[in-house]
């Protein structure tokens, strides 16, 4: 058993993060970083699919304290890989990386004011062969899926901090819905997050089911080779375009240092992204008719912009997809690809059946379905022997969680970069940590004050109608309608709500162990 003074759960983007803020704002704290794969990366080393890549430009995407100097803002997914990599390596946080811990559970102990965490040490079998049966869920061709995995022991590391950076959806699978009749389809039944390595789809016709960001993703990439792709959406998404690379940023690069022009062009994107969001939220008809202006602009006249490509919904109530270099529009003006807007009626042995009665023939049918939504990890959590169920607790600033001590959660932004969250998180932690070493205290607790109980509780992120989220949304925390009970997802409000607030407040309760009261429930 070793202990530390924090204990980081999950090696990728959020966690690596961490570990440098650690190192930056807090050298004398000790720290150990538990991954339960065999790389770091997270994301961006388990997902495999053709064309992977980011949604949000990678000045923002990227960290604050890494330069981006890529030439590509909207990057591919193995160098977003290689960035992370190297800046584990470059700061010396690969070192800190305990491979193949998969944690299973979390004990908090008030009279030691420890965490104790439980996991299983697992070892890869081999992939599947490339002979092997990619039909249903079966034949991944990835070592990270769950029966490629064996566990060969279980171990215990305890720590006075727990920090959460295991991201907000299953490893173990997607969200795979059950179609009628998919038993009948001849062809492999492919969900994108267990993409197999050796899938051939070279002159084949493909269907892809859905219309989020891995659909759009998915569809260019793959029309590069197959024979034809076709887009399968109950209804559509927003789409915008933009360049790949920046020309403002390369502008900048010729005259200024990296790290200068990265901060520069850092705020920028900030600003717009966060101008963007707001004007959805105050004018949304506007915002619509400039995305669906922008879509007309990109596609050929023949293609039926108003059945195809105008949702139902205001942008922002669900993510809008990224196109870079108008990619997606590219491939459907060729005509090596196309978008079927109705419902699916059932698979049948050449392919997808509509409503309508069409057929969508296919010899590869990619379910891009979603996610599947998890709660910290799929770990149990107990505090002093009580099982936590988080989806009774209140949410404290969309960081940590009511009466629950010394743990800390990273949980980004859903309609700007990941990374500016995490990085905040990160940065406050280091601030926490500090207060408690500078007044002696031991353990912290955010706990509801007496004029916090008539709350009206509120879903965890509101006006987000996204199906993934949706899906989750009964079994995570509780917002408030009072700070700091809030999960703004809002970049500006949390500035002032994480990044400047003091850390000690009317809500965080600090003690050392002897002085914290016994029995105290939670609720």
């Amino acid at each position: 058993m070793s202990h530390n003074d924090v204990i980081i759960i999950g090696a990728g983007l959020s966690g690596i993060g961490a570990g440098y803020h650690l190192q930056r704002y807090c050298p004398d704290r000790s720290y150990l970083i538990l991954e339960a794969r065999s790389r770091l990366g997270g994301t961006w080393d388990k997902f495999r699919y053709p064309g992977i890549r980011s949604d949000s430009d990678m000045y923002t995407f990227g960290y604050s304290f890494k330069p981006w100097n890529a030439p590509k803002t909207i990057s591919d997914g193995p160098s977003i890989l290689a960035y992370l990599q190297e800046t584990a390596d470059d700061y010396g946080i690969t070192d800190r990386i305990r491979f193949n811990r998969r944690m299973i559970a979390a004990h908090w102990s008030t009279r030691t004011a420890t965490w104790t965490v439980t996991v299983e040490v697992t070892e890869d079998r081999p992939a599947h062969d490339e002979h092997d049966d990619v039909h249903g869920n079966g034949g991944t061709g990835t070592t990270d899926h769950p029966e490629t995995r064996t566990v060969i022991r279980t171990e215990r590391h305890t720590a006075n901090f727990l920090m959460m950076c295991s991201g907000y959806y299953s490893y173990a699978a997607g969200y795979q819905p059950t179609f009628e009749g998919q038993d009948d389809f001849a062809g492999p039944i492919i969900h994108p997050q267990d993409w197999p390595a050796y899938l051939d789809y070279a002159g084949k016709n493909v269907a892809v089911i859905g219309s989020g960001a891995t659909a759009v993703t998915l569809l260019p990439a793959l029309a590069e080779d197959a024979a034809h792709v076709t887009m399968i959406q109950r209804s559509p998404g927003y789409l915008l375009s933009r360049p790949s690379a920046d020309p403002a940023a390369r502008l900048l690069k010729r005259f200024l240092p990296d790290s200068w022009a990265h901060r520069i062009i850092r705020r920028r994107n900030i600003r717009l992204g966060t101008l963007l969001y707001n004007r959805t939220r105050t004018d949304p008809d506007r915002v619509k008719a400039f995305l669906i202006n922008g879509v007309r602009k990109g596609l050929n006249p023949d293609i039926d912009v108003d059945r195809h490509f105008t949702p139902r919904y205001n942008p922002w109530d669900q993510r809008l997809c990224l196109i870079p270099d108008g990619d997606l529009f590219d491939a459907l003006n060729s005509g090596k690809a196309s978008v079927v807007t109705d419902h699916v009626d059932r698979f049948v042995p050449e392919g997808v059946r509509m409503a309508s009665g069409d057929i969508v023939e296919a010899d590869i049918i990619v379910t891009a379905t979603g996610l599947q939504l998890v709660t910290l990890g799929e770990a149990d959590f107990f505090v002093d022997d009580d099982r936590v169920d988080f989806s009774r607790t209140w949410t404290y600033k969309g960081l940590a969680y009511s009466d629950i001590p010394n743990m800390v959660s990273v949980f980004g932004y859903i309609n700007q970069s990941w990374t500016l969250r995490s990085d905040m998180i990160s940065r406050y932690l280091c601030r926490l940590l500090n207060h408690m070493a500078e007044t002696g205290a031991d353990i912290v607790v955010p706990r509801l004050r007496p004029s916090d109980h008539d709350m009206t509780p509120r879903p965890w992120i509101d006006d987000f109608s996204s199906g993934y989220m949706q899906r989750m949304m009964p079994l995570l925390p509780r917002q408030g309608d009072r700070e700091p009970w809030l999960n703004t997802q809002r970049y500006e409000r949390d500035v002032e709500l994480i990044a400047k607030a003091d850390v000690a407040d009317d809500v965080l309760q600090f003690s050392a162990p002897e002085r914290v009261p016994t029995g105290s429930g939670r609720r």
